[in-house]
């Protein structure tokens, strides 16, 4: 049903090309647009680029809207309202396979493994293990999109039969365990550590750490936004590069008062705690341009959840060109 959405999409931007793609320009506005796929510490480096500057000195700013999944931050880059989305590349896949004359393009990777924290109902951190999972049902999102399929796949790879529960939305996930709905959740941070100091439940293992590096969530474009804005595109690469920079320089603590803005109600010191968590699993990218390798194994997750209806060459989704100077630059 995702790939279906997507395709469809597609063709609609296809037919009306023209008017779609100035409509998502922007850049005589001086904002660029970027529909984010969920709001998270997890993001970091992209809201610390706003709190230091970063875009500014580029000459934009920078309009965050949350999307509440990929495949509505597709639909909000291939519709128009958005200048970027931010998402699992998968999106912009299913896209370049559905069929499209301009079809969206990853041009950067910020995070290379999962960034959600299993949560259980019950205190067993200490001693657990994934095979605890045996038998049980767990909220990892929805199909198709690639933190319910690495979940997949990491059960898979370790043998565990479990339920994976797709029918809730992304957004709504946390409201539903709460709810009573399944055995396990998966969330991202500030809100998994929240949901713990709440008393409502226990972190109990890191999916990313288990999981391994996939190219885990990116920057992406339709190509006429990318070739109208090369300037637009490399200072968002530039600015993104130095805040992940900036992060891996200073502790988590100074990191997290420049957050405070951009999560409302949650304390310093749980936004210290998340970014650490981060850190602790060497969640972010130094270099933004994917590499080949890591989008071979993404592929082979997507195909092992039944959801690849065939392989796209790397160079027919993702930019690297623009990624790697900045890297160079930056790190010079």
């Amino acid at each position: 049903m995702k790939k279906t959405i997507f395709a469809i999409l597609a063709a609609a931007v296809a037919a009306v090309s023209i008017p779609l793609s100035l409509a998502g320009c922007g850049s005589d506005s001086g904002v660029l647009k970027i529909n984010e796929v969920t709001h998270s510490v997890f993001y970091a480096p992209m809201y610390l680029a706003d709190a230091l500057g970063y875009y500014e000195e580029e000459g934009f700013e920078v309009e965050f809207t949350n999307g509440g999944g990929a495949d509505n931050t597709m639909a909000a880059v291939l519709s128009g309202s958005a200048d970027v989305g931010f998402c699992g590349p998968e999106a912009a896949l299913y896209v370049v396979i559905g069929g499209s004359s301009d079809a969206p393009q990853v041009f950067g990777q910020l995070t290379k493994r999962d960034g959600s924290f299993l949560v259980s109902r019950t205190d067993e951190a200490a001693t657990f293990s994934w095979s605890n999972l045996e038998g049980k049902t767990i909220l990892a999102g929805r199909q198709g999109g690639v933190p319910a399929m690495t979940f997949e796949y990491t059960l898979k790879n370790l043998g565990i039969n479990a339920t994976l529960n797709y029918d809730v939305d992304f957004n709504y996930m946390t409201a539903a365990f709460e709810s009573g709905i399944a055995d396990y959740c998966t969330m991202f941070e500030p809100t998994a550590t929240e949901y713990v100091n709440a008393g409502k439940g226990y972190i109990v293992a890191s999916v990313g750490e288990q999981a391994g590096e996939i190219p885990y969530t990116c920057f992406m474009a339709k190509s006429s936004y990318i070739q109208s804005n090369p300037d637009r595109i490399e200072g968002l690469l530039r600015a993104v590069t130095k805040a992940v920079k900036f992060i891996n320089e200073n502790s988590s603590t100074v990191v997290a008062g420049y957050l405070t803005a951009y999560f409302d109600g949650t304390s310093a010191e749980s936004l210290a705690n998340s970014v650490q968590s981060y850190k602790d699993i060497d969640a972010w990218v130094t270099n933004m341009a994917m590499e080949e390798q890591a989008y071979e194994r993404l592929l082979d997750i997507i195909d092992s959840a039944g959801e690849l209806e065939r392989r796209v060459d790397f160079g027919d989704l993702v930019i690297t060109e623009t990624a790697q100077k900045v890297y160079e630059e930056v790190y010079a």
